[in-house]
C-alpha cells in the first residue's frame, strides 16, 4: 500500500485531495504539506528514513503553482536523488505537461480533481512502485545520502547540504544549524534531526547540541567535565552523552 504526500498551498484544494486519497484502498497513509518548504522538510525526513521504513514515501501529489518554489522546482530537486518518491502533478494549468513528463512524472491530473481520474493516477503509481527495484548499491549497503535542508534567506528558499553543517543547536521547537559561513534557523526539533542524521555521522552530546563527528577538532577534559571544540565553538558534553561520544570517536578512529 502507498505512502503519500499531497502538496498544495490552497487549503481547500489540499483537504479535498487528501480526502480522496485517503478514501482509496491502495493508500496506506496520506499526509499534507501547504507549500514547497514544508514539503521538502517532510520529503527529507522520508528520504533519510529509507524506502522500507514506515516513515518512507512512495509518491508526492504535487501542485505546480505555489508561492516561492513551484512544484516543478521541487521535482527537479528530487530528481538528483538515487531513489526519490514518484511524482504526480495536480494542477489547474494544462501548459506544463511537457515539462512535467520531462521530469518523469507518473501522471498529470487537472483540477478540479475527479475521483475516477485520481484513482487512475493512484493505479499507475501502485504499478510502478511494485516494479521498482533497489537503487544501485542500496541492496548491498542500505546507504543513501542525507536530504538537503531547506532554509530561508531573505525570503528565498535555499538548500543546505548536511555535509556543510558542523553542529545543530536546540532553540525550543527550532534548531539552529551552524556552518563555516554562518547559521540558519529551521523549524525542526533537535530530536528529529538526531534521528535523521545519526547514520550520517552526527552524535548528540548534550540536550542542546548535535555535532558532526568529522567536525570535532578537540576533545577536552577539565576537572571531570568534558567538552569538544568544533571550529571556534567549545560545546559542553553532558555526562549522559559522554560515553556514547567516546565510543563513536573510538570507532571512527579505528
Amino acid at each position: 500500500m502507498l505512502r503519500v504526500l499531497a502538496v498544495d498551498d490552497e487549503a481547500p484544494a489540499l483537504e479535498e485531495l487528501l480526502y480522496l486519497l485517503r478514501s482509496d484502498p491502495r493508500v496506506r497513509s496520506a499526509e499534507g504539506a501547504t507549500g514547497a518548504t514544508d514539503a521538502l522538510r517532510l520529503i527529507g525526513g522520508a528520504l533519510d528514513a529509507g524506502p522500507d521504513d514506515e516513515q518512507g514515501l512512495d509518491v508526492v501529489f504535487l501542485d505546480i503553482h505555489m508561492a516561492g518554489l513551484t512544484g516543478l522546482d521541487v521535482a527537479r530537486l528530487l530528481a538528483g536523488f538515487a531513489r526519490p518518491p514518484l511524482i504526480v502533478f495536480v494542477t489547474a494549468h494544462e501548459g506544463f505537461a511537457v515539462q512535467a513528463f520531462d521530469l518523469k512524472a507518473v501522471d498529470y491530473v487537472l483540477k478540479p480533481v475527479r475521483r475516477e481520474r485520481l484513482a487512475e493516477a493512484v493505479r499507475r503509481v501502485a504499478e510502478m512502485v511494485g516494479d521498482r527495484g533497489p537503487a544501485p548499491g542500496e541492496a548491498r549497503t542500505g546507504a543513501h545520502a542525507p536530504a538537503p535542508v531547506p532554509v530561508e534567506l531573505g525570503g528565498v528558499t535555499r538548500f543546505l547540504a548536511v555535509a556543510d553543517i558542523s553542529y545543530a543547536e536546540a532553540q525550543g521547537d527550532y534548531a539552529r544549524l551552524h556552518t563555516d559561513s554562518g547559521s540558519h534557523l529551521v523549524r525542526i526539533p533537535l530530536s528529529t534531526l538526531e534521528d535523521r542524521w545519526r547514520v550520517h555521522g552526527f552524535v548528540r552530546i548534550h540536550r542542546s547540541h548535535l555535532v558532526a563527528l568529522a567536525r570535532i577538532d578537540e576533545l577536552r577534559l577539565d576537572a571531570g567535565s568534558m567538552s569538544v571544540r568544533v571550529g571556534g565553538a567549545v560545546l559542553p558534553v553532558s555526562r549522559r552523552h559522554a560515553r556514547t561520544l567516546r565510543d563513536r570517536l573510538l570507532r571512527r578512529g579505528r
